[in-house]
């Protein structure tokens, strides 16, 4: 028996921290490996046996340079997950595909791309039912419960019936929905559904919810709006009392980067255009987050702004006249 070689669980570790170093760079010699792991080069050998019969091809070579070396793969070996470490990093991951680390979303979609195909089956389909029915205009950043999203991500896919406990008001009241697609703001989760009791389309906050479940009872798909811009829209504007459009002149992009997506709505409007769409408590409010952007505009509606703008206009010349007249006297 080999010195280092311990029990199955200690065997399976040390492979896989050598899968690791084999990973970290082109070749290793067996004297390398072994004074890595703490081994004599045959166990290191055994366990590149092991590897191979696992499915990676480690490849050995003689000579000066020569060692083991890490070769491309073909068909991968299922990952080594349970049940809430898929879940987690799938979440984790689509966290970072919504944008909320910058730059990060293209190498989150081929992690999640890469997750898919070495997952065993039954996982697979757990971590494609969350990836499928997720949008975003931003990125996931509020805790949630990860059970509770997967359920709602299974209610996606399979098209049945969901029921949650959900604050309105002083109240919490049990909502029936026909669920179609999680979206990730820069802040939160969301779920996007048809509301079977108040028959229409509503936004709910997933961080909000408790008891979520999944009913057996299948639904017919809806006309759905676009998920993102729903829910976007829901966040910045339609959960207000006061709904206010501008016509920015700035680039759609320049003023997205001045303003969180969920406190407004830019839609692009020609080159160094856009359109702002956004609400708040008071009209005031929300007209003097646009003056502050520092760009030209003009208020689109509602009409009762732009008279605003006239009286505020004024009251400002009269206090900078009133300025310059206290200057001249003295």
């Amino acid at each position: 028996m080999d010195v280092a070689s311990g029990d199955e669980r200690g065997t399976t570790e040390r492979v896989l921290a050598l899968l690791g170093l084999l990973q970290q760079r082109q070749v290793w010699t067996g004297p390398e490996l072994a004074d890595r792991l703490g081994v004599t080069p045959r166990t290191v050998r055994r366990d590149v046996e092991r590897l191979r019969r696992l499915g990676y091809p480690v490849h050995a070579s003689q000579g000066v340079g020569g060692g083991y070396q890490l070769g491309p793969g073909q068909d991968l070996p299922p990952l080594l997950l349970d049940d809430e470490e898929a879940i987690a990093t799938a979440v984790s991951l689509l966290a970072g595909a919504g944008g909320a680390v910058a730059s990060a979303g293209d190498a989150a979609l081929r992690a999640l791309t890469k997750l898919d195909q070495v997952l065993p089956t039954r996982l697979r389909h757990e971590v494609r039912a969350l990836s499928g029915s997720v949008e975003s205009f931003g990125g996931g950043r509020t805790p949630v419960d990860p059970e509770a999203l997967m359920t709602l991500a299974r209610a996606c896919r399979d098209e049945v019936e969901a029921g949650f406990d959900y604050p309105s008001g002083s109240e919490v009241r049990r909502r029936r929905v026909e669920p179609y697609r999680l979206v990730a703001s820069d802040r939160r989760w969301y779920l996007l559904a048809y509301d079977l009791d108040r028959d229409d389309w509503r936004s709910f906050r997933i961080d909000r919810m408790t008891e979520v479940s999944a009913r057996t009872w299948r639904f017919r798909p809806r006309v759905a709006p676009d998920a993102a811009a729903y829910v976007q829209e829901s966040v910045a504007s339609r959960v207000y009392r006061h709904q206010a459009r501008f016509l920015v002149h700035a680039s759609a992009d320049t003023v997205r980067a001045q303003i969180p997506a969920s406190a407004a709505v830019v839609r692009r409007r020609g080159s160094g255009l856009c359109e702002v769409l956004a609400g708040g408590g008071s009209l005031d409010f929300v007209l003097m987050h646009v003056l502050l952007l520092g760009h030209d505009f003009e208020v689109v509606d509602p009409p009762e702004l732009r008279r605003r703008c006239r009286v505020l206009a004024e009251r400002l010349l009269s206090a900078g006249a009133a300025i310059s007249t206290d200057t001249e006297e003295s």
